[in-house]
């Protein structure tokens, strides 16, 4: 064989085996190029999931699952609140955070830590969230990452302390976005049914819960109708935090305890990566979503101290 083409095969090998490399080093290849992570803020697991009929979210139920897997032991381990919630989600990491908005998350995000890997253009990552105080999910206090490798954000009426939006506005912003820039990476927020919920109005908060699985179904419908997105996008449905029990406090209509109700959380998750209509009971916390995100994306993220679904990806 030919010296130029023995060199020509070897590097082609190199480049190979690297498409292949999970980043803790074992050979695994996956088709996710894509991730949406949805947080339904303040929906109680007795409502959604752990509704036998499954009635209020009936486009989760019989659309994502059958395209993915559904986790019913599913917790948030820190505070059950709004920012803490949505903290955990991406970084990896559970801290008390400020949930006024006043507080950067200590740790980077997933959004940084893939930026600074891959150099892409911050238009690829995007935060777009109902709340405005969430636009702290766009930076970090570590000094390193501060100001740095963040993605695009689009929070509330008119960013930081603007005031909430309707979710309805919320998904417009969304769908706009992922046609114009294409971002590789996102993380919505829906402030319903929290929103709702916190009025003590019980139709209302479970209208809530409606809309916002109406909503999810329109985003996936825009990315399965997107080349760019089709058969390559894993999508993420789940929650910050859950809601009392009926027994605690002034249960639905607060969070913010260690009662079952506000660590219960909903999980769903569908993409190429993914069991199809598969339920797990073993038991995972918000920590892993951020690490299971960065598996799919082949990027390293030191500072998660979750791990991998592996029991969910085919």
């Amino acid at each position: 064989m030919r010296p130029l083409l023995r060199l020509s095969i070897f590097f082609s090998a190199i480049i190979l085996c690297c498409a292949t490399c999970k980043v803790d080093g074992i050979k695994k290849t996956y088709k996710t190029k894509h991730v949406i992570l949805i947080v339904v803020d303040g929906a109680r697991y007795s409502e959604t999931w752990g509704d036998s009929t499954r009635t209020h979210i009936p486009f989760q139920n019989t659309i994502l699952l059958p395209q993915g897997s559904m986790i019913s032991n599913f917790q948030n381990d820190g505070a059950t609140w709004t920012s803490a919630g949505h903290s955990a989600l991406s970084t990896g990491v559970y801290e008390p955070l400020d949930n006024g908005g006043n507080q950067f998350p200590s740790n980077p995000s997933f959004f940084q830590y893939w930026r600074k890997f891959t150099g892409a253009a911050a238009e690829k990552a995007w935060v777009i969230t109902s709340k405005d105080k969430l636009y702290v999910l766009a930076n970090t206090a570590d000094e390193n990452f501060q100001t740095k490798w963040m993605p695009r954000y689009d929070c509330g009426n008119n960013g930081p302390f603007s005031g909430y939006r309707d979710d309805s506005v919320t998904t417009v912003r969304v769908i706009s976005t992922l046609s114009q820039h294409h971002p590789d990476l996102m993380l919505i927020n829906f402030r319903e049914p929290d929103y709702s919920g916190h009025t003590g109005n019980w139709t209302n908060y479970i209208a809530g819960i409606e809309s916002t699985d109406q909503y999810i179904s329109q985003i996936w419908n825009a990315l399965q109708d997107d080349p760019y997105y089709a058969g390559t996008t894993t999508l993420i449905v789940t929650n910050d935090h859950g809601r009392h029990l009926d027994s605690i406090a002034d249960g639905f209509q607060s969070h913010g305890d260690n009662c079952y109700g506000c660590r219960h959380l909903g999980f769903v998750a569908a993409g190429p990566d993914f069991k199809r209509n598969f339920t797990s009971a073993a038991a995972y916390n918000q920590l892993d979503v951020p690490r299971t995100i960065a598996e799919l994306m082949g990027f390293p993220m030191p500072t998660a101290q979750g791990k991998v679904m592996v029991e969910i990806i085919r």
